[in-house]
């Protein structure tokens, strides 16, 4: 399956702001990427790209004063068939885990382990383990917070959001991974592209979505708290402990995000035209 992504995005400027962002697909990808344009920046700014702590893609730029508008678009080939499900996924006992997904096991800013474990096991101590647990906090979740933009708020933290009961994906990928780490199951924030593909068209601008990874019977597993459903078409940009390792935008420098648009969709061809017709989100 080829799929159309990429992204446009206006910012303004009072003065010259260093910019990091995350905003270009996970090395991962590469491999799978049938058609991309380079980055483009009007006015037409030098970048360069570096890789962070935990392998993703960091592109760094100094934005000039005024109006910066940046994109970037592609085609990708990825996998026809939803995210895998596999209800035997056991869990490892924390003294057989591998080193590097101890860090997926504590506390991170916006995921309180410390306030939310006594909770997790009242929930979900007695489920089955494994997969079956998983799945049950990600059905907790999923009917526990209420969806909406208007209740985003870039600060909420995974127990803020377990009291307000409300928030985006962000926040449902943040309450779902602190309950498993509470429950000693390494998991991690990811984001990336998400289009409406095998399922009913969203009539809101797309945006970027948000999810988290667990670590089972040796591997990394895909779940998703916000839409509870295996999903067709992701496009992985960045993994990290929580939102704040993988901002998509972070300015060394007051800004204005003034505009953004997302396109994810499946295509039949690997020509990538421009965002042209693809509806803007205005960040006010």
């Amino acid at each position: 399956m080829l799929i159309r992504y990429g992204y446009e995005m206006t910012f303004g400027c009072a003065a010259p702001t260093p910019m990091v962002c995350q905003l270009d697909v996970h090395p991962s990808c590469s491999p799978a990427i049938r058609a991309e344009t380079p980055f483009a920046s009007n006015p037409r700014v030098e970048s360069w790209l570096y890789s962070d702590v935990f392998g993703n893609r960091c592109r760094r730029f100094l934005a000039p004063p005024g109006d910066l508008t940046i994109s970037n678009y592609g085609v990708v080939e990825v996998s026809d068939r939803p995210d895998p499900v596999v209800p035997d996924a056991a869990e490892i006992p924390v003294a057989d885990l591998p080193d590097e997904t101890l860090l997926y096991l504590v506390g991170s800013r916006y995921v309180e382990t410390d306030k939310l474990s006594q909770l997790a096991w009242d929930h979900f101590g007695h489920t089955a383990s494994g997969w079956p647990r998983v799945q049950a906090i990600c059905d907790f979740v999923n009917a526990h917070i209420t969806f909406g933009y208007e209740n985003a708020r870039s600060t909420r933290t995974a127990y803020e959001a377990y009291v307000e009961r409300t928030g985006v994906c962000r926040d449902f990928a943040h309450l779902a991974l602190a309950f498993c780490r509470c429950m000693n199951i390494p998991a991690r924030y990811a984001n990336g592209y998400l289009g409406d593909i095998g399922v009913p068209p969203d009539p809101a601008p797309m945006d970027f979505n948000a999810w988290f990874e667990v670590f089972l019977g040796g591997k990394w597993y895909t779940f998703d708290a916000r839409h509870n459903m295996p999903r067709i078409g992701r496009i992985l940009i960045a993994r990290g402990r929580d939102a704040a390792d993988i901002p998509l935008v972070n300015s060394f420098g007051p800004h204005v995000l003034k505009t953004f648009s997302v396109v994810t969709e499946e295509t039949d061809s690997v020509a990538s035209p421009p965002l042209a017709g693809v509806p803007s989100r205005s960040a006010a």
